[in-house]
């Protein structure tokens, strides 16, 4: 795959001013919107619905990126599809849900981009056999729920390892990386075969956003 793509995380946006933030991160670059969904179940924190997603929609005609931290997320695709997501990703672990091949295949029934997502300690064979399935695979680098955490450089094994997995068979999805994302991992996690890079912080924190985009993506070349 060539060029690396650059989605900012929402979350890290200041939610009272979120339609602007959006947009500055539109002008600013960014190649996709991530949008962290948080039930309060299976993590501890509760973030945004369908309501925030469709708000999000109208800020911007980028693709929206929709992590879904939920359990049952069979039960709200509908939602999240109707309210304007482009991509919904579900985690793989069964305290999410005990259906992960059902809905996967529904995600792209409804006419969006299927994407599966593994946390650290998800090992790959969990999502072995649904990867023809999805178009995106997201390994989180840090643990999800949780603010303030520091990437965790033992996952760079495990992307290579699934980026030898998917090229062993012919299988070509994005591989997204999430957690403690800045200039400073982005070099390690795209040489181990992801090409997409989900950065909060290091891009709503910064004053000069389209310097932000600019400085993970040159470092990510």
């Amino acid at each position: 795959m060539s060029g690396v793509l650059i989605a900012p995380s929402v979350l890290a946006a200041d939610l009272g001013h979120l339609a602007d933030e959006v947009r500055s991160i539109d002008r600013a670059g960014a190649d996709w919107i991530h949008v962290d969904v948080m039930d309060g179940r299976f993590v501890p924190e509760i973030s945004f619905g369908p309501g925030m997603v469709r708000a999000i929609r109208k800020a911007t005609e980028k693709p929206l990126n929709v992590h879904l931290m939920i359990v049952e997320p069979e039960r709200s695709l509908a939602a999240y599809v109707d309210a304007g997501a482009d991509h919904l990703l579900v985690q793989a672990e069964p305290g999410s849900t005990v259906h992960l091949h059902r809905v996967l295949s529904r995600i792209r029934e409804l006419g969006k981009r299927p994407g599966v997502v593994i946390d650290p300690a998800t090992p790959i064979a969990w999502i072995e056999h649904v990867l023809h399935l999805v178009d995106i695979v997201m390994v989180m680098t840090v643990n999800p729920g949780f603010g303030g955490q520091k990437f965790l450089p033992e996952m760079l094994p495990k992307i290579a390892a699934l980026r030898a997995l998917c090229a062993g068979r012919g299988l070509h999805p994005h591989i997204e990386v999430d957690g403690g994302q800045d200039v400073d991992t982005a070099r390690a996690v795209v040489a181990a075969g992801a090409d997409v890079i989900v950065a909060g912080t290091a891009i709503f924190g910064s004053a000069d956003r389209e310097q932000a985009i600019a400085d993970i993506r040159s470092a990510a070349a």
